[in-house]
Parts: structure tokens; sequence; C-alpha cells
């Protein structure tokens, strides 16, 4: 074993004696030792409760033999951190918390690993950690929020950032918005709505690292309690077996994953993430290949902030194991995967139904006949961009429209909630890519003011950044090269024309290529404006959305 290393042997004395000062027991010291990486705190509604289902993740473990060991990792609530400084820090967190985990689990050499994240960067920080380390490891989450109650309708956080540019055009008051404010997140738990938390949280299941039920049982629930134990006690499994990582991440899981992104209409920000985990494990996903495999796949769940139903929802309905079963008859999904049950995607899925056909459509009666998810190309993206096109207005597919170029998303939202866009606009928010934000920031704050204001079906919204998972409308992010690379995202004038054709996966700047060189002549990026601390680092390190925003080798 691992922890061998630590624990037996004459002159392991004085670290068992370390072990003794906290404690532990010469039985507890002679089974496996699991680390436990809770990412509790009480800042995120998400994992504020994670105490809970550490507690019951080390019963799980001891149930099973071993003995659990509980440190901590960081993490940053994307709600909370939106619309200010704190959200350039979101997805640099990603590499903090896998490095920390790398960090943690190496110096103190664990046989196995159980992961508890539930929110945004914290699953994707905690799975490339766990790729990275390769030892035995499963994924439990918090499980999603419930959605909560408004004037007889389900409501979540989404509805209240859209509130906000509702109130500034006079469709509703400020009392109701008060009254919104009070009941739309009802308890803990990641975010009722297929955003990005929500997303990656079913991925991981779909990807194999997290069992049948962790995208979707509630938080609130007994079930993820249980859930919880039984991953603590198959942790146990994975170790007597020796299954890694690794032996479960392979190309085909990556692409079971996508598919099931796909079929859920999940946030874009997925597509940021895949790909990074994907690293890890040695393995480098095109971006092409998500819209090989949308091409293949329909939309078969329509889950906010694209339709009317929430993941307590999609539980209810079969869960993420249901989805796959259906979509597996279409060949997009590999059945010989293995997971962290120790079984096959095969017989993961035998005896599973759909349980709500309204919620889980049948692959013949699909919402689309497309992914959730679209990469686009073009003069003004040539390393792509992304958009969830499941939650774009058919009237907005195609469109083409005059630029409005802001360098930073607090001027783009002043213009938005001061009336200065206007239907037709097409809103460029640049220098806020991995390197130029520092950070990437998601612009949830401007996409749900459009959406406030009455205009997400009439006005287009272009960034090098990123979006919430609780985007809706013509929303394109990801834009590659970002601004701050010199990418033709920087070249874009006020007045310019920009189309899209989301259908054809086009996105081109109506300017010809004789001007664009002229403008290339004199373009001299911005330089990031955070220079001190862990951004600047950052800043130097990280690579484009393209890539993942990983660091460079």
């Amino acid at each position: 074993m691992r922890s061998d290393l630590m624990t037996k042997g004459l002159e392991r004395a004085p670290h068992r004696s370390l072990y003794k000062a906290m404690g532990y027991t010469d039985e507890e010291l002679s089974r496996p030792i699991i680390g436990v990486v809770n990412s509790a705190n009480e800042i995120i509604p998400g994992h504020v409760h994670l105490d809970t289902i550490t507690d019951d993740v080390k019963a799980g473990v001891r149930i099973a033999g071993g003995t659990p060991v509980v440190f901590p990792t960081i993490g940053v609530c994307d709600g909370i951190a939106m619309g200010h400084a704190g959200m350039k820090y979101s997805l640099a967190s990603r590499e903090l918390i896998a490095d920390s985990i790398e960090i943690m689990a190496t110096a103190h050499p664990f046989d196995g690993l159980v992961l508890i994240p539930n929110c945004d960067k914290i699953v994707p920080g905690m799975l490339m950690a766990a790729l990275r380390l390769n030892i035995p490891a499963i994924v439990i989450s918090g499980g999603p929020m419930l959605a909560g109650t408004h004037d007889g309708k389900s409501v979540d956080l989404i509805n209240v950032f859209e509130g906000v540019g509702k109130v500034k055009s006079g469709a509703m008051t400020q009392e109701s918005l008060d009254e919104l404010e009070d009941c739309a997140c009802p308890g803990c738990g990641s975010c009722a709505g297929m955003f990005t938390a929500n997303s990656m949280n079913c991925v991981t299941e779909a990807l194999g690292f997290g069992l049948p039920g962790n995208g979707t049982i509630p938080a609130v629930t007994a079930a993820r309690r249980r859930l919880a134990k039984k991953a603590g006690m198959q942790v146990m499994e994975l170790v007597k077996k020796d299954i890694k990582p690794r032996d479960i991440a392979t190309l085909k899981a990556f692409e079971n994953a996508i598919a099931v992104d796909m079929a859920l209409g999940c946030s874009t920000n997925t597509v940021l993430h895949i790909p990074a985990i994907a690293h890890e494990a040695g393995i480098t996903l095109d971006l092409d290949l998500f819209n090989a495999i949308s091409e293949k796949t329909p939309n078969i769940c329509y889950l906010s902030p694209a339709g009317p139903h929430y993941l307590q929802d999609l539980d209810a309905a079969g869960g993420i194991q249901a989805v796959m079963k259906e979509i597996g008859a279409l060949g997009v999904i590999n059945f010989d995967s293995l997971t962290v049950t120790g079984k096959t995607v095969k017989k993961n899925l035998k005896g599973v139904l759909v349980k709500n056909r309204d919620v889980i459509r049948s692959v013949e009666d699909p919402y689309g006949k497309e992914g959730g998810i679209a990469i686009l190309r073009g003069n003004l993206a040539p390393e792509g961009a992304v958009v969830k096109q499941s939650a774009v207005a058919p009237d907005m597919m195609v469109n083409e429209g005059r630029a409005r170029v802001f360098d930073s998303e607090d001027d783009a939202i002043k213009a938005i909630l001061g009336g200065k866009i206007k239907g037709g606009d097409v809103v460029v928010i640049r220098y806020e890519g991995p390197k130029g934000g520092p950070g990437m920031r998601e612009m949830l704050a401007p996409t749900s003011a459009i959406v406030g204001m009455g205009l997400d079906k009439s006005v287009v919204l272009l960034t090098d950044g990123r979006f919430s998972g609780g985007t809706r409308g013509a929303a394109i992010g990801h834009i590659s090269p970002e601004a701050a690379e010199g990418g033709p995202i920087g070249l874009v004038k006020e007045g310019d024309r920009i189309a899209i054709d989301i259908p054809n996966k086009k996105i081109e700047l109506k300017v010809d290529e004789q001007e664009l060189a002229e403008r290339r002549k004199g373009f001299v990026p911005k330089e990031p404006l955070i220079k001190t601390g862990y951004l600047a680092r950052y800043a130097k390190m990280v690579t484009s959305a393209s890539t993942g925003a990983i660091f460079k080798d």
C-alpha cells in the first residue's frame, strides 16, 4: 500500500507517533488510509453542508475497513463573486485546487482519495488532481439545490439576476424582486438549473468518476447522504482492485461525457473544463470533437436556463443513467467504458428506465436535433468560440448586426443598464480572456441584464471571456485567440458588422482582409491590469480558452 511509506517499519516510528498525537490507533494505521478532500466552507451554498457529506463518506470508508483522513481545499462561489473583481479569481482557482490536492496526496501518500466538491471550478480542479496523481479515487458531489417558488412558479438564481434588468426596464417592481431574492435559493446545494456546477457533476457521472445519482440527487435528501456512504465504501473496492483514474478516463469515456453534455444542454464552461481534465490524463481533445458529437447527439433535456425543468426533475425522470440509456441507442455511448462502480457502463445501465418523457425526451422526439453546445469558427475566432445553442432563440440563430465595443465587462453593463444598447446591436466585450482579464470572468451580469431589458431576442453578445451556465440568449464566448494575445477580436471597431450563423458554425467580422491587415499594423494588445499576486502569475502561465485555459507546459 502507498500509505506504508508513512506507517510501516522501524524508520516510520516518528511518523506513527505524529499520527498517534491526533488519536489514531495502531489498528487504524494498519488499514488502507484514504484521503478525503472536503471543500466545505461558509461562502458557497453548494458547499455549506459538505461537512455532513464528509462525515457520511468517513462512515462508508470505516464500514469497508479503511481509515479516512480529511483535508480541505478552497472554493469560490461564482454567484457571489459575479460582477466585480472577485470573478477574476474563479477560473484561476481551478489550478490552485488541483495543485493543493497534488501536494497533500503526495506529501502524505494515501492509498485512495474521495473527492467532495460541488460547485463550478472545484469539480474540475479535483478531477484534474485525481488524474494527475492517478491513485484510486471517486467523486461524490454535494448535490443540487431545489428550485424555489415565486408567484406560483418555479424559480432559481438566474431569475434574480434577470430581475435586476427587469426592474431597470420597469418590467418588475422592486418589491417583487425583494420577494424573489428571498425565495429563489431555498437551501443548500449547487444552484438548481443546468448551470456549470450541475453540468460538471453530471459530466463527472457520465465520465465514470461518480456513482449513479452523483449529478442529480438533491442535496437535502437522505438519498444524497446514502450515496456519500456508498462512495466511501466503494473507494475501498477501487483500492482493492487497484482501479486508477486513468483506467477510467479514456478517450471513449470523454466521448461519453461530451455526448451527455450535448444531450443535457450543459454549460459552455464544460468546453473549458473537459479538455483541461483530459489533458491531465494525457489526452488532447480538439474542440471540433464537440461539434462532431453534437451532430450525432440530440438535445433531449430542456433544463433551466433554457427550459422549465430543474435538476430535481431530471433526477426523478431517471437521472444521468437514463439519459445515457436513451442516447446510447444512437451509438454515441461507449458501453464498454469502465466506471467507479467497478463495472462497465453497459452493466450500470441494465434495468435503467426513463420515467418522464417530458423531462428526458425520446431521441426520436428531441428538443433539438443537435446537442446543446456548438463550436463556431471564422475570421473573428480562428481558434474557435462556443455558444449554448439550446438556449438561443430561433430567430437569433442566424444574425448580423452593428458592433458595440467595450474593453471590459463593467463598461458593457453600464451601457446595457443605461439603455444605450438597442435591438440589432452586437455587444463585443474583450480583454476578459484567461490572460487579458486576467482570469476570464463570467458574463452573467451583462447577459442577464440583456434578458431583463427584453433584448435577448434582438441583441448578440460576444466575448473572449466566458459565460455562466445560467446564461441564455445569443451569447458567444471563449473567442480565441483572445484580445490580449493579439486575437482578431482586438481589431474590432465600433460600428463594424458582425455575422453569426450558428447552424453552420460560423462567426465572421465583415471587414475585408486588407483593412484588417492595416489595423494589425498599429495594434498593440493591452496589458493585463493586475500586475502583482497570483493573477499576475496566472496571466503569464495560462493558455488559450481553446485549450481549456490550462497552464503552459
